[in-house]
């Protein structure tokens, strides 16, 4: 094995990545030394790598937070098994995916299921994990209201046709609410799910409809931003909004009086407090992928379009989840 390998550094904040040879790394014990397969281009990538993030790893730093590999040496999993690699701090705390080799606690890797290909072992356990824990979790899909069983809630999903977004309305169809899908434009409607009602954001008449009627019962809204109160709107009083993601902007102004008369629960989703809730949820989870029910688009890009990929990813213009092949 050679002593150098390829890998993708941030050596600034808000810089695009850099490839280059380094140093390759050696696992210490209780660690594992992992080839990778493919690697994540993550919206915590992005965030990180900006220098926003409350973790700031030490520049340079070989980002990327999740992917799927090839053991190397183990003490857990035999030379050869396929991983999913992601906690441990790569990608923040120490060096992550996106390199030929990773180092990585032994103890956070997970055993690709059976039937799952790479580009999907390294991108769905954020995306339906995330998802599943917004409706269920969080949003208590069935059981916030007790009036209102599950075939009665309306999800209103912000953001439908990204990673979360997609996977919010598969999983809240699969349980038998009805869904309202935000997308961004026309070429977007494409990528919701069949059985959702599908909402363009420059459809006026449309979103007016939403503010007048309030017919949700729970919003799922992956986009953050200033327009995020407004879209809690759309929920009927007693309901509530929960919050994953800030595509479209971190602040938020929320006017407390307006707030309190709508009546609607402002929720934050935290995944990485729920990282063990998250894991337990695998095995569900990757069935579904194996079996069809639910479906992961991704978008491959090369080492060198890493910084590509990151600006796209960070203004909302990835099909899916951004992935790199890294040898």
């Amino acid at each position: 094995m050679s002593d150098t390998m390829r890998a993708a550094r941030i050596h600034g904040w808000g810089e695009a990545p850099v490839v280059e040879h380094v140093p390759a790394p050696v696992a210490g014990e209780g660690e594992a030394l992992v080839r990778v397969e493919v690697a994540a281009v993550s919206h915590l990538d992005v965030t990180v790598a900006g220098g926003d993030f409350g973790i700031k790893p030490n520049l340079p730093y070989v980002g990327g937070v999740e992917g799927c590999g090839v053991v190397v040496t183990s003490e857990r999993f035999a030379p050869g098994t396929r991983v999913i690699l992601r906690g441990g701090g790569i990608g923040l705390m120490r060096d992550g995916t996106w390199a030929e080799l990773v180092v990585t606690k032994d103890k956070t890797l997970t055993e690709l299921p059976e039937g799952l290909d790479p580009e999907v072992g390294a991108t769905f356990f954020q995306p339906t994990t995330t998802a599943h824990t917004a409706l269920h979790g969080v949003g208590r899909l069935g059981g916030w209201l007790a009036d209102v069983p599950v075939a009665d809630e309306h999800v209103a999903v912000a953001g439908a046709a990204g990673a979360v977004g997609s996977m919010v309305t598969q999983l809240a169809l699969l349980s038998g609410a009805k869904v309202t899908a935000l997308v961004a434009d026309e070429s977007q409607v494409e990528r919701v799910a069949a059985g959702a009602t599908v909402v363009v954001s420059g459809d006026d008449g449309a979103i007016a409809a939403l503010a007048s009627d309030r017919p949700a019962t729970l919003l799922v809204d992956t986009l953050g931003g200033a327009d995020l109160p407004a879209r809690s709107r759309w929920v009927r009083p007693g309901g509530r909004a929960v919050s994953i993601g800030y595509v479209a902007g971190d602040d938020v102004r929320l006017g407390l009086s307006n707030w309190l008369l709508d009546d609607v629960a402002l929720l934050p989703v935290n995944m990485i407090r729920r990282e063990r809730e998250a894991r337990a949820l695998l095995p569900e989870l990757a069935a579904m992928l194996v079996s069809g029910d639910l479906t992961l688009d991704h978008e491959t890009f090369g080492m060198d379009d890493l910084g590509q990929a990151l600006e796209l990813l960070g203004t909302g213009r990835v099909r899916g989840r951004a992935v790199v092949r890294p040898s």
